[in-house]
């Protein structure tokens, strides 16, 4: 069995009162959710999530070490893939899709965001992440 490791972040700002975070859509995808990508040779996990969001949507992020939650799942036939994210405060608002991977960005209300990611993995991990935010912001 083959293994990867991605990492990435729940990415979230601050708008008129309510807290946003940022999905994205893949290039030949159908489905919403958190900018993440693998890991370099000598990269830390947070390293990875820092550069990825970047390279995905042009945004800097100051990046929480203490929140770290991990899914795994079977990405291919025979390859265990597992993605760590952490959450992370948006530097700059306006993002940049890197155009051979990201076919859409938004911000949308965290509240709301459960009803756009279709993996229950992901609606798990926005909603620690809620309460994690909403504890930070405090």
């Amino acid at each position: 069995m083959q293994h990867e490791k991605s990492c990435g972040a729940i990415i979230y700002r601050k708008s008129h009162g309510n807290t946003e975070i940022l999905l994205i859509k893949h290039v030949n995808s159908w489905y919403w959710s958190f900018p993440k990508g693998h890991m370099e040779v000598g990269e830390t996990e947070i390293e990875t999530a820092v550069r990825e969001i970047k390279e995905e949507t042009s945004i800097d992020v100051i990046l929480d070490p203490t929140f770290r939650e991990t899914i795994s799942y079977f990405s291919k036939r025979n390859t265990k893939k597992t993605v760590v994210y952490f959450i992370a405060r948006a530097r700059n608002y306006d993002f940049m899709p890197q155009e051979e991977e990201i076919a859409e960005i938004r911000w949308v209300d965290i509240s709301y965001a459960s009803t756009i990611l279709a993996y229950e993995n992901d609606k798990s991990i926005v909603n620690k992440a809620k309460a994690a935010i909403t504890a930070s912001l405090h």
